[in-house]
């Protein structure tokens, strides 16, 4: 294949040569450039629009390593979320009085105060009691809270607590029928479903539904799924729903144990879940959730969603500095090494798409995620694995003449060092 001829920013002109020395017509996007075996067996679609909740500021902070964020720093991380189009946030445990709930109510008349287009939900156990207070909030926010009543759902967890099917079922009746008298809006979550018997889980579903409930959560609540798993748990679900109202909304909520998080989330899609659950960071209980910020990413990459994700970096940002926690430096897309490299033969690639003038072909030759789309950019570095076009191309990038002599004495002192050197260094190596 003869290399690409430079057009404008972002297109390239490619002839291809097939076998036999016919040439294909020329190809004019990235695309063209790449053989796509994600969609070897077809390109799926979700049949349903594809929404987000995030769960940061609820399963979030019941991380062990979080700190509990003032008020301002959670104004904040809502506003960041409803910058990248998420569609409801959970605004925290109602149940759990105090501070907590007075955060609630706060946030809610911020959503409604300043017209955000996110939505609101809270956590409430399955329980009169928990409900009681949102009723008062939704009056005094002036907007709809939608009540997350969750109820344990596996056979396990009954055997723990001593639970009999009968007393759950008594206690949705009671919860949602207080909900419906009051005109709250109920997702009914159950959790443990990825372990929950059959039955059980269509007579709890079956109930809520008849009570109102408009949406149907199915939870991974210790990370236990498989994709197999969450395709065939999710599947049942969605025709469970469908029997009795094909408008009723199906959530996953999902934990990363397994570290299967991410693609727990993309086959419950696949499956049939129209609104994914998310944490910032991937932040939350135990080992923690799917992460919203490489969720949002992943269903851009699959062409599902078409959300302006240039503020990615931003909300994640905001959100390790409210919960007090680090950016790993080589999370993916956001981490510090992401779009980094220091190695010559990358590096190589890289610099030359740069020569051509597209961004997008520089951001597309060495990474599967196009740095460009979540407002960064492609950065090279010298180290000891660099080669001498790492060594000029970041001599231009300071604006120093990459002369043989400059560039020789800078490739030096990367190969002797053990990481990639810091611009001042580079600079001090130059002699500039």
């Amino acid at each position: 294949m003869q290399q690409p001829r430079s057009r404008e920013k972002g297109t390239f002109e490619v002839f291809a040569v097939r076998p036999g020395g016919h040439n294909a017509p020329p190809m004019t996007r990235i695309a063209d450039l790449i053989h796509d075996w994600n969609r070897a067996d077809g390109r799926f679609r979700p049949a349903r629009p594809l929404q987000f909740d995030d769960e940061t500021l609820r399963d979030g902070l019941q991380s062990p390593a979080v700190s509990d964020p003032p008020l301002a720093a959670k104004i904040e991380l809502l506003e960041h979320m409803d910058r990248l189009g998420i569609h409801t946030a959970n605004l925290g445990l109602p149940g759990a009085g105090g501070r907590p709930r007075e955060d609630i109510l706060k946030l809610a008349q911020h959503i409604a105060g300043r017209r955000l287009r996110i939505g609101a939900n809270v956590a409430c156990r399955t329980v009169v009691s928990d409900i009681e207070p949102v009723v008062e909030m939704t009056q005094r926010a002036g907007i709809p809270i939608e009540v997350c009543a969750f109820i344990g759902s596996s056979y396990i967890r009954q055997y723990a607590e001593d639970w009999t099917l009968d007393r759950m079922l008594q206690n949705t009746r009671e919860a949602l029928t207080f909900a419906r008298k009051h005109g709250l809006p109920v997702m009914y979550v159950t959790e443990d479903t990825t372990r929950a018997m059959p039955d059980t889980v269509r007579a709890l579903y079956s109930e809520a539904i008849e009570l109102g409930a408009r949406r149907l959560c199915v939870c991974d609540t210790v990370g236990h799924a498989t994709p197999q798993g969450a395709r065939a748990v999710v599947r049942f679900v969605r025709e469970l729903a469908d029997q009795h109202d094909k408008t009723l909304g199906v959530d996953w909520h999902g934990h990363r144990d397994r570290d299967l998080g991410i693609a727990n989330c993309l086959a419950a899609i696949e499956a049939g879940a129209d609104r994914i659950h998310g944490t910032a960071l991937g932040v939350g209980e135990r080992a923690g959730n799917a992460p919203m910020d490489l969720l949002l990413v992943n269903c851009k990459l699959q062409g599902w969603i078409d959300n302006d994700l240039t503020t990615l970096p931003a909300y994640v940002a905001a959100a390790a500095k409210a919960l007090e926690v680090e950016i790993p430096h080589n999370y993916p897309v956001v981490g510090t090494d992401a779009f980094e490299t220091g190695t010559g033969v990358h590096a190589a690639a890289v610099i030359k798409a740069f020569r051509k003038g597209d961004v997008e072909l520089a951001d597309s030759v060495y990474s599967g995620v196009p740095a460009h789309m979540v407002g960064l950019e492609q950065r090279i570095a010298v180290g000891p694995m660099a080669g001498k076009s790492n060594a000029a191309f970041v001599l231009e990038r300071l604006g120093i003449e990459p002369t043989e002599e400059r560039v020789q004495r800078v490739l030096a002192v990367g190969k002797s060092s053990k990481r990639l050197l810091t611009d001042a260094e580079v600079r001090a190596a130059a002699g500039a």
